[in-house]
């Protein structure tokens, strides 16, 4: 790893690399604040909090892409209520992962690559940072496929049909790029984006609310999905076979990515967050990224097994956006709903395209040293970019390559959950701020049971 050579550069490698690194008046304001909110009330210190999260918003964006989308919905349709437990176990475990990494950045102040070479291993960090950058690239190909094949869905129902996905992809891929080159260039420009995504995280909600409110819904049988269980069938639609493992392993895969882990504490860092900031973003990892993305991701499997499961729909793995779109389209209407359920599935694909990309420019400027902003970090913020070609080779599966693409993502983890693991087990890392007693154990034991569940199911998914 190179560091810095000069106080420019040494400030633009921090966090996310700014242009320009945030105000540090109002950080003063923002920390003052924290130390009084430490002692108000529960109610008054959480709307307080309410004002200054932003970081877990960036990973529900990140995370609520096409692999969630078509976890979810599969899950609904084909399995009806019975896999509603797997995506809030999987950002459950997540959280608990992300708890450790806010403390351990918080406390040091130091960037989670050089911390992890210097004080678990050169090998555990190059390999996280190897697998950030192929879960970014392998992730990109069913983004551009459920982008692609949303435009088109949304073009025909306004009676433009015809229109070929890989046009749709290559407009998709206008879009991302402009957007991820001028992302992080200033702490205003983050903070407008952070707040893009999180009115785009909250619309998504509500729809998918708006759908179970107006449908049959069994409470009863819903309580029950979120007890876990692994249905021992294999749904066969037209010749095609999915196994209920398969969308598990991918629920909890999507729930989490490697890249994800990788985004998270640079994005703490890009708000000056410090010590002070500890208590704000646990509250922040419950708000702004667990609650949104279990209400969303819930929501679409009863949406799902409400509209599509009980009226018996085919859904195979080639089914056609417009019969997914059947999830809002049956409630709202035959062409508001699809285009409402078009342009919600394209703002989760954008926000993910968006971010897989910046992650790149991270692990690009990390490991060689470049500056914000050179012709070589930009360049490899662009190497996801062939899978914008994913609609020539997959367009037959617009949804569903989302699936086996999340389950080879989430076979990276594992080398991150152990990179942090390390961390928090080293006193030269955390010195007094390492947690003891009961707060140690728990720190531990989640990164633990993280990695277990993980290797766990995908091993169960090899094996049977």
């Amino acid at each position: 790893m190179h560091d810095a050579r000069d106080g420019d550069l040494d400030q633009v490698r921090k966090g996310l690399r700014m242009a320009s690194p945030p105000d540090s008046a109002q950080i003063a304001t923002e920390k003052e604040l924290l130390r009084e909110l430490e002692h108000a009330s529960p109610g008054k210190r959480w709307r307080g909090y309410l004002k200054l999260i932003g970081p877990g918003y960036l990973q529900s964006a990140m995370t609520l892409g096409s692999g969630t989308a078509a976890s979810s919905l599969f899950a609904g349709a084909m399995f009806g209520y019975d896999l509603l437990w797997v995506a809030p176990v999987g950002m459950l475990l997540g959280v608990l992962v992300m708890g450790v990494v806010s403390h351990q950045t918080l406390s040091t102040g130091e960037r989670v690559l050089p911390a992890m070479a210097r004080h678990a291993h050169p090998v555990i960090a190059w390999g996280f940072a190897l697998a950030a950058l192929l879960a970014s690239i392998v992730w990109h190909l069913p983004q551009y496929n459920l982008a692609a094949g949303v435009l088109v869905d949304a073009a025909a129902t306004v009676g433009v049909p015809g229109i070929p996905p890989m046009a749709a992809s290559l407009a998709v891929m206008v879009w991302a790029v402009a957007l991820s080159l001028t992302y992080g260039k200033s702490s205003r420009l983050v903070r407008f984006y952070e707040r893009f995504l999180k009115y785009t995280v909250w619309s998504i909600v509500l729809l998918l609310l708006w759908v179970v409110a107006r449908t049959e819904t069994d409470w009863g049988a819903v309580l029950s999905g979120f007890v876990p269980n692994v249905p021992a069938d294999t749904v066969v639609v037209a010749g095609e076979s999915v196994r209920a493992v398969e969308l598990i392993v991918a629920g909890i895969a999507a729930a989490v990515g490697v890249n994800m882990l990788l985004l998270y504490p640079y994005s703490l860092l890009a708000r000056g967050w410090g010590r002070e900031h500890r208590g704000l973003a646990r509250f922040d990892l419950f708000a702004g990224m667990l609650l949104p993305y279990a209400l969303a991701s819930s929501l679409m499997v009863v949406a799902a097994s409400n509209t599509l499961f009980s009226s018996g729909a085919e859904v195979t793995k080639s089914a056609a956006v417009s019969t997914l779109g059947r999830v809002l389209g049956d409630v709202i209407g035959p062409v508001s709903g699809r285009l409402l359920f078009d342009l919600g599935m394209l703002a989760m694909a954008l926000s993910t395209i968006t971010l897989h990309m910046v992650c790149c420019g991270f692990v690009a400027m990390e490991w060689f040293g470049l500056p914000f902003g050179s012709l070589r970090q930009r360049l490899f913020m662009l190497l996801p970019l062939p899978g914008v070609l994913a609609p020539v080779v997959w367009s037959k599966y617009a949804v569903y390559l989302a699936i086996p693409t999340t389950i080879i993502c989430g076979a990276m983890l594992p080398v991150a959950y152990l990179g942090f693991l390390l961390l928090q087990r080293s006193k030269a890392y955390l010195g007094e701020e390492r947690p003891t007693g009961l707060r140690g154990v728990v720190a531990t034991g989640g990164l633990v049971v993280a990695m277990v569940v993980i290797l766990t199911a995908l091993a169960f998914y090899l094996l049977t």
